[in-house]
């Protein structure tokens, strides 16, 4: 399954050089002044995942194909966008395609970047693009009912659909976010979300840019950050989109190196991935054979038919079994002909609920 993230944020945050990061290519114009990148920017990126390596090791295979990442990357929004000023409005359609949302919040002091609101304050930062997030959702809302309420006239499903999405128009009117709608977990609720597609109803993780000098200990705004996202119930990843820029193109002992002279281990790219991950509840097995060691994501409970159906739909309809490695025994017995031996190759049905790091094989007949 492909994981797609929007990335969003004010004018000179740090997007487009974080985007360039992530693509290690410059195909999103980073630039000192608002509204440099003005067409959608995206692709799809590997996720970094150390036991792959581990396990090519030990197989030697021709080729290793990571999980991917799609990011999307639009146009800094501003106050008012969701009316039409500035240009991130005309992207905001892009985003509501995504499963997550990366919201850059600018953390750093520098005279010599200009900043939109003319000041630092990721809480009002912050607060500006909700807002204009909660204001697009609910024009769409609006939009939904009115078609909803042409519709209505006779029609009993689209009264109560309507009555929802009026119930849902209140809440955002309010100032509060999808995510927050006491309906969303029912099935009429659910439904008509994913319908709308609504931006404030994605996970968040926050992505506080910082300077070299933040990467190691939080600042005031990293602290601020770190309140709101608390309360929010969402996670934050500190990054400094222009040591990831540095970071491009070096090795593994380089790119260990270069970290480790700024105090930290792993890189901001890395935390904010490893976050999507995990508030999306997404878990990654593996296939691995002469040909390719190859890493597969599916939402974490799946059971072993569903999990299947990544590589092919065929997978799952013919399931017949599935034998399991788990990869700390595929690791510590040196592939599957020691697990064999060993008597840790599992033969597995259809209820059993796919792991993290599993190691497995799929019989199927079509």
């Amino acid at each position: 399954m492909a994981l797609s993230i929007g990335i969003v944020g004010l004018p000179n945050v740090g997007k487009s050089t974080l985007f360039n990061a992530l693509t290690k290519a410059q195909n999103a114009e980073a630039a000192n002044y608002p509204f440099c990148t003005i067409e959608r920017n995206h692709a799809v990126v590997p996720v970094p995942d150390p036991r792959l390596e581990a396990l090519a090791k030990i197989v030697s295979p021709e080729r290793i194909v990571a999980a991917t990442v799609e990011f999307v990357d639009i146009a800094g929004l501003v106050r008012g966008a969701s009316t039409g000023e500035g240009l991130g409005n005309q992207f905001l359609g892009h985003i509501r395609e995504t499963a997550a949302i990366v919201h850059v919040v600018r953390c750093f002091e520098d005279e010599d970047i200009v900043h939109v609101e003319g000041s630092i304050d990721p809480v009002r930062d912050i607060e500006v693009i909700e807002t204009e997030l909660m204001l697009a959702d609910l024009q769409a809302a609006e939009v939904k009912a009115e078609k909803l309420a042409r519709k209505a006239k006779g029609d009993k499903e689209a009264v109560i659909q309507l009555e929802c999405v009026r119930r849902l128009i209140d809440h955002l009117g309010a100032g509060r976010t999808a995510a927050e709608f006491p309906e969303r977990d029912t099935h009429l609720g659910e439904e008509i979300l994913a319908d709308l597609g609504l931006i404030t109803s994605k996970a968040v993780i926050f992505a506080a840019n910082v300077d070299e000098a933040g990467l190691a200990e939080d600042n005031d705004h990293v602290r601020r950050v770190r309140e709101i996202a608390a309360r929010r119930g969402c996670p934050v990843g500190k990054i400094s989109a222009k040591v990831e820029e540095e970071l491009v193109g070096l090795d593994d002992a380089e790119r260990a190196d270069f970290l480790a002279s700024y105090g930290v281990t792993e890189s901001g790219i890395e935390q904010v991935i490893r976050e999507c991950y995990e508030v999306l509840g997404l878990v990654s097995y593996f296939t691995a054979g002469p040909k390719e060691v190859r890493a597969w994501t599916i939402h974490q409970g799946w059971k072993a038919p569903k999990a299947a159906s990544v590589i092919h739909t065929d997978f799952e309809k013919g399931f017949i079994r599935a034998e399991v490695i788990s990869y700390r025994d595929y690791i510590a017995h040196r592939g599957e002909h020691g697990c064999r031996t060993a008597g840790l190759l599992r033969v597995e049905g259809k209820d059993y609920v796919v792991q993290d790091g599993d190691v497995m094989h799929f019989r199927f007949n079509v």
